[in-house]
């Protein structure tokens, strides 16, 4: 007898990975694919989108004739900040333009002179300015510079809500896309911007519907669930969101550390753009987020220290905390690094590291880079009264780090997870009637404690 699966397909920049999830939520099947890259127009680097729909389909259809599996729902997790554009055949009108893509400092400069000022437009949206990371203005783009092409749109989905499209054929909008710092939505109006209206991109801009949305198909002679997508850091998030009864923040460490609080009260209009931004829940409802460069920071300071150290790449994994060194460090305490990605006003115009031993220099760096952190949960709890801390992603297995982060919040709760399926949970769970309790994260997740430790 076939086993009933979820199927979902997670799209990421490098990774483009396929699963399939039993009832419980257990991984039981997946499957990984890398593309090159092709160009754009301009030479820029980006998603080979034919490639990419034809891998779908290969994919999806070679599993559904399998004696194995009886593919009950699919849905879809993918990278924000990228639309495409169809034309009203339902064909792509241009490349996925990549969000690392410049966009003319004339556009950016004309768009906030139509719709500035630049600071009150940022708070109003929840977004930094971050160029063609802002995917609306890659809309405002298109219909200035490329005219041609814009009036041939009939219209421009989010990569999530395309993926779904391919196997539909019906063109939706959800919230977790459009509120992936797009600098669509007006968190305080709860609808989109008005110079959404004003440019009339709302008529290429299909219905918008609840991230919970599936819809029943017959596919290839089968019934089969298909759900309308989701935007990944979003998804990763609502396991957590699903499972979790008391009000927490999560963050997910990475290049960039994001901390997400779904429960916050400060309105958009009050939140510092330049840290923080906006991201939506499946309801609409507005999550928090601070955000910190410290993967990337971490990995350019390290590699400066194994240099002048003179020890393996690796070396670095096995240091481990250590009391003693790090009350040393403590009692005459000083800023030692100069960031190379961040920008901090404590930091010292160059690095000063005087130790003899590498760990203790690493002790020194963690102890600085856990400052940072500290800050930017702080910005992210704000008001809100929060019990739990989740850690999950690569810093949650750095000893030092978390030894550090319970010590400074030795007022909450801190748990580690292991959420490497966590944007392909998710977009499984958003479709399923399943409800989840407190035990979820400990059985699907590797759930830890952690207890502070105390200076004597």
């Amino acid at each position: 007898m076939k086993q009933k699966v979820t199927a979902v397909f997670d799209i990421g920049k490098t990774n483009k990975k396929f699963f399939l999830f039993d009832k419980d939520f257990k991984e039981i099947h997946k499957e990984y694919s890398r593309f090159d890259e092709t160009i754009d127009e301009d030479g820029h680097p980006t998603e080979d989108l034919p490639a990419l729909q034809k891998w779908l389909k290969q994919v999806f259809d070679r599993i559904l004739e399998t004696d194995e599996y009886d593919i009950k729902a699919i849905n879809f997790s993918t990278y924000g900040a990228s639309f495409v554009h169809l034309d009203q055949d339902g064909n792509p009108l241009t490349p996925l333009y990549n969000y690392t893509k410049p966009l003319p400092q004339d556009i950016i400069d004309s768009f906030f002179e139509s719709y500035g000022p630049k600071e009150n437009f940022l708070k109003a949206t929840g977004c930094g300015d971050l160029s063609m990371l802002n995917s609306g203005l890659q809309l405002y783009w298109l219909k200035k510079t490329k005219p041609e092409i814009f009036e041939k749109i009939k219209y421009s989905l989010h990569l999530p809500q395309y993926l779904s499209y391919v196997f539909t054929g019906i063109p939706l909008s959800e919230y977790t896309s459009i509120g992936c710092h797009t600098a669509l939505w007006d968190y305080s109006k709860k609808d989109y911007h008005d110079w959404v209206y004003k440019e009339d991109l709302n008529a290429i801009l299909p219905p918008i519907v609840s991230t919970e949305t599936s819809i029943n198909m017959n596919y290839n002679g089968r019934r089969i669930k298909i759900g309308v997508g989701i935007h990944d850091s979003s998804s990763a998030l609502l396991p957590y969101i699903r499972s979790i009864k008391k009000k927490f923040v999560l963050v997910s460490t990475g290049t960039w550390s994001i901390v997400f609080n779904a429960f916050n009260k400060l309105p958009a209009e009050l939140i510092n753009p330049e840290d923080s931004l906006n991201y939506m829940r499946i309801n609409g409802k507005a999550v928090r987020a601070t955000r910190l460069f410290l993967g990337n920071e971490y990995k350019l300071q390290v590699a400066e220290l194994d240099k002048r150290y003179g020890v393996d790449d690796d070396y670095h994994r096995n240091v481990k905390f250590d009391y003693n060194t790090y009350l040393e460090i403590i009692r005459d305490f000083e800023y030692r690094f100069n960031w190379k990605s961040i920008t901090d006003e404590k930091m010292p115009s160059e690095t000063q590291i005087s130790y003899d031993k590498y760990e203790h220099a690493y002790h020194h760096l963690m102890i600085e880079l856990v400052q940072l952190q500290v800050q930017c949960i702080k910005d992210a709890i704000g008001d809100t009264d929060i019990s739990k801390i989740y850690v999950d992603g690569g810093f949650s297995n750095n000893d030092i780090y978390i030894k550090l982060l319970s010590y400074h919040f030795k007022d909450k709760k801190l748990r580690t997870t292991d959420a490497s399926l966590g944007s392909a949970l998710g977009a499984a769970i958003s479709i399923s009637d399943t409800k989840l309790n407190s035990k979820f994260l400990k059985k699907n997740y590797a759930l830890k404690k952690h207890v502070p430790f105390i200076v004597s």
